[in-house]
């Protein structure tokens, strides 16, 4: 069974050579590299820790079916050490699962309001707050990028940051958990200003991307057109009399980010500059994403920003993830940040499509 594992083998020995760097001095005079090894490290520490938790419980039914050769009572200990060896071996085999290249990266969200109006707007500040109380759970930081308030209190559009603190245990970054979040969010209540008391259906969209570091992207400024504007607001608010607004657009994809949370023109133009490297990753991708094979796509689909993914149902308390047919009834405890468990059947789900691919590839090899 050994053989099967092959590739564990060679994730431990470079998180042994990781190991010997991080004890060098010389490494931590270069930040960057010092993160990139305490990241990597991480991520490789589960790995190390199954193996050989898996090593071990192949070891003692080894050597209890050897004494089971000469007393019988040993015999009796074998279906329970052979369960104990195929669990671990499937836990194992998860971990060895190909892993996001993202996985441990920070996010920027964005929401917008869509059909429906200020209902939609109103929706939208929901999402907001669900994320940001959901961040808050969890130990990530939150950081507004920029705001564009509606007329009765939501949001048309907010872009915002959330940032692990310190190093992340693998699975637990940003992206790893939030990055099926993208797509329509479709909302079905009373809305405040509806009179007959009907029930009305609006949705709100949801971007999540990874936020990339400069070295990431290749960004020519040449290749961007920067304008300039004055901030507006709703009912005439937070109007400014000078133009520190910025919209920034890449010439070459057509990319479109403006910005006017900050009241310095320089200050706008870096966060639509975060905003827009994290948009080319994110295009390049699903660019990747595109050419890879049928199976590649389904692991991805969860991801699509086109799908509609899930409603909240706010007279029957319920949400529904239409991805995974996940439901609960505990919708206001959800819009006050509880996600956890419908990311988990996310995950799960995802973590399903490979395992079976890694199946469909191993029967095919087989036969």
């Amino acid at each position: 069974m050994s053989d099967d594992f092959g590739s564990a083998l060679e994730l431990i020995r470079e998180y042994a050579e990781i190991e010997g760097e991080l004890a060098d001095p010389a490494v931590h005079g270069d930040p960057a590299r010092a993160r990139q090894l305490g990241r990597r490290y991480a991520q490789l520490g589960p790995v190390v820790a199954g193996y050989n938790s898996w090593k071990s419980a192949e070891e003692e039914l080894d050597t209890a079916r050897e004494l089971s050769a000469e007393d019988e009572s040993f015999k009796a200990e074998l279906p329970a050490l052979q369960e104990l060896l195929e669990s671990r071996a499937a836990t194992l085999q998860e971990l060895l699962l190909p892993r996001d290249p993202d996985d441990d990266r920070d996010v920027i969200v964005e929401i917008k309001a869509g059909e429906g109006g200020d209902e939609s707007a109103l929706f939208a500040g929901d999402l907001l707050r669900m994320y940001m109380r959901f961040a808050e759970r969890v130990g990530w930081k939150v950081e507004v990028i920029d705001v564009t308030e509606s007329d009765l209190g939501g949001y048309k559009d907010v872009s915002i940051a959330l940032k692990s603190k310190g190093t992340p245990q693998p699975g637990m970054a940003p992206w790893a958990r939030l990055k099926y979040e993208g797509g329509v969010h479709r909302v079905q209540r009373v809305p405040e200003t509806e009179s007959q008391g009907r029930i009305h259906t609006s949705a709100a969209g949801v971007l999540v991307m990874p936020e990339a570091e400069e070295v990431d992207v290749t960004l020519d400024l040449n290749d961007l057109r920067v304008d300039v504007y004055r901030s507006s607001g709703p009912g005439g608010q937070s109007v400014n009399t000078t133009d520190s607004a910025v919209r920034l657009t890449h010439i070459p994809t057509g990319i479109v980010v403006s910005c006017q949370n900050e009241k310095s023109q320089l200050q706008n133009k870096e966060s639509a500059l975060r905003i827009m490297r994290a948009r080319l990753l994110s295009a390049a991708k699903e660019a990747q994403d595109a050419a890879a094979s049928d199976a590649r796509r389904s692991q991805v689909r969860t991801v699509d920003r086109s799908e509609r993914i899930r409603t909240y149902n706010f007279p029957e308390n319920r949400i529904s993830d239409h991805r995974t047919n996940f439901k609960s009834y505990n919708l206001s405890a959800v819009l006050d940040g509880d996600l956890e468990a419908v990311i988990q059947s996310l995950v799960d789900a995802d973590t399903a499509a490979k395992l079976s691919a890694v199946g469909a590839t191993d029967q095919t090899r087989r036969s």
